[in-house]
């Protein structure tokens, strides 16, 4: 597959981002709102509202604040997606995902004649994928933001340089994935101690690494990013790894460039849903399984019912096997959207859910458009992630989801942030049955994704909803979940978000949130065919900004440190 000219790409990179000049919206709010994973990445999104930024200027910087004191979760060595609405109801998709290196090959996880498990490639630098982020950042600040492109850095920079003190949470991570967060004398020297401990909570930590580094980004714009020093480390990064030395280049640096993509958007009781199509699955996934449950009366079953959950399981079993033949990305395989969102093929697949028992398997369908001739992916995707959403008091929204995959992605460093360990988001085994895998390794391709940045608009076509996800493979059960207690169930984001996971994955078996209330449903889910149901122990962290009666709610995920900061 051919890919975008190097010369082409570096055009797009060389510049440093000039933001768009913004229409003169009135005020709609009487302050904007950001809502992520992390207080003090909330509080710097915020003030770049609080110096008349928009929605974007918001999220941008959020992510940035992010990589300094989320480093586990996401940060500018991955990748994300981005939606934006300017204020109009229009939606602006930008897809940042990262790309394989130009010499990989469907044979990439291949060690001799077998093909790698995940604990042999991570840690390591073949699961290293181009970061995308920066590229998605320079794109989407040029066409919705306002202040310049360096003011968005100074509170990422003042994070790295004064310091941020270890959170509970980063704590636990330090010390379940020191494989990772480890793997590096300069990830050690950050975060343990001389024996070899993880620093303990309320430590002071600073990153003049990363510091610097930001400044040189803030100062010279993308190129700095994906040329020069910046690329020679991440190179030399990945080519140089103890573990899993990979064969990454600069050109293959300099040739990334993010993509505007047309917004996947549905209709689901009225209301206009809009997210993130190919590579990603995450919008196909979650309206897929709201078009398959919404002939049944969800309000009046409710949300403490056993049924309501055994359809939701229904149809996330069926939109998930959907999800594992046909998501990859739409410039390497024919990707069937409009088929698997089609009303008849909803409908079809709709029909196979009986309220009153389970189905004994479930295998893909064939939706208007699909390639019949591919086999069923099994990637690995490591629950880990960060999402934050923005509304703007203009209106002007920003949704966000970035990873670097797995915690601390990779386990390898450049200039004091965490590189990505995104290309495990393919499936390791290329075929299946001598039948191809649409989600395998190629050259230059970007990796199926699970995350779900999702705009919700109320029947009236105003804004009313801007959320997402973190969580690997769980994301779009956490979006559905929320979207279908906001409308069906009338409750608040806070409280939608804050109900139980129950995920359902394709196969048989059933995860339930573990120490929640729905541990009490298991019984009557048994009694409904569903034999496998299990307990999974909460990991999840979802983020959300709600338009109530005028007014701007923020929503954090109870599970999680997450915080809503109003402008």
């Amino acid at each position: 597959m051919r890919r975008f000219s190097s010369l082409f790409a570096l055009g797009l990179l060389l510049a440093t981002p000039v933001a768009a000049r913004q229409p003169d919206l009135p005020d709609r709010f009487a302050a904007g709102m950001v809502s992520a994973a992390d207080p003090r990445a909330a509080e710097a999104g915020a003030q770049m509202l609080r110096q008349g930024g928009t929605a974007t200027d918001a999220a941008l910087a959020t992510l940035l604040a992010l990589t300094v004191v989320e480093p586990q979760s996401s940060g500018i060595g991955g990748g994300g997606f981005y939606l934006a609405d300017d204020g109009h109801g229009r939606v602006d998709v930008i897809d940042g995902r990262e790309t394989a290196p130009a010499a990989a090959t469907p044979d990439w996880f291949k060690a001799g004649d077998a093909y790698l498990a995940f604990g042999q490639i991570v840690p390591g630098g073949r699961s290293v994928g181009v970061p995308g982020n920066v590229s998605l950042m320079a794109k989407a600040h040029r066409r919705h933001g306002a202040l310049p492109w360096k003011d968005l850095f100074s509170p990422a920079i003042r994070l790295a340089r004064d310091g941020f003190a270890i959170t509970p949470r980063f704590h636990d991570f330090l010390i379940r994935s020191r494989d990772k967060a480890g793997f590096t004398a300069q990830g050690r020297a950050l975060f343990y101690a001389a024996d070899g401990a993880p620093l303990p909570v309320g430590t002071t930590v600073r990153n003049p690494a990363l510091a610097d580094f930001l400044d040189r980004l803030a100062r010279k714009g993308a190129r700095a990013f994906y040329r020069g020093e910046n690329a020679r480390a991440i190179v030399g990064a990945v080519r140089g790894a103890e573990r899993g030395a990979a064969p990454m280049t600069r050109r293959d640096l300099a040739g990334y460039a993010a993509q505007v993509r047309e917004p996947v958007c549905f209709t689901y009781r009225l209301h206009r849903l809009c997210g993130m199509g190919p590579p990603s699955s995450g919008a196909t996934t979650v309206f897929g399984v709201l078009g398959l449950i919404e002939r049944f009366d969800m309000a009046a079953l409710g949300k403490d019912s056993a049924t309501a959950w055994h359809l939701i399981i229904e149809a996330q079993r069926l939109t998930y096997a959907d999800r594992e033949r046909y998501l990859a990305d739409p410039a390497f395989v024919s990707v069937p959207v409009a088929g698997l969102l089609a009303p008849e093929y909803l409908a079809q697949r709709s029909g196979l859910i009986a309220i009153d028992r389970t189905l004994p398997t479930v295998t893909a369908g064939t939706p208007p458009g699909a390639v019949t001739t591919q086999a069923d992916a099994v990637s690995a995707e490591v629950p880990s992630t960060s999402h934050f959403a923005v509304i703007d008091r203009k209106g002007r929204a920003a949704t966000l989801t970035s990873t670097i995959e797995g915690p601390f992605g990779s386990g390898l460093m450049a200039n004091g942030y965490y590189l990505n360990n995104e290309l495990t988001d393919f499936s390791i085994v290329p075929e299946r049955d001598g039948k191809p895998v649409a989600n395998r390794v190629e050259a230059g391709k970007r990796p199926r994704s699970s995350m779900s940045p999702t705009l919700v608009y109320a029947p009236d076509g105003s804004l009313r909803m801007a959320i997402g996800a973190a969580g690997g493979a769980t994301i779009p059960a956490q979006v559905v979940k929320a979207i279908i207690g906001v409308i069906d169930w009338k409750l608040s984001a806070r409280d939608a978000i804050a109900l139980p996971v129950v995920f359902a994955p394709g196969g048989s078996t059933v995860f339930v949130e573990q120490g929640s209330p729905h541990e009490a449903l298991v019984p009557a889910l048994q009694a409904l065919g569903h034999a496998d149901v299990r307990l999974r122990t909460p990991s999840f962290k979802a983020n959300a900004v709600e338009v109530v009666d005028g007014k701007l709610i923020g929503a954090a995920d109870p599970r999680s440190e997450g915080l809503a900061v109003a402008e």
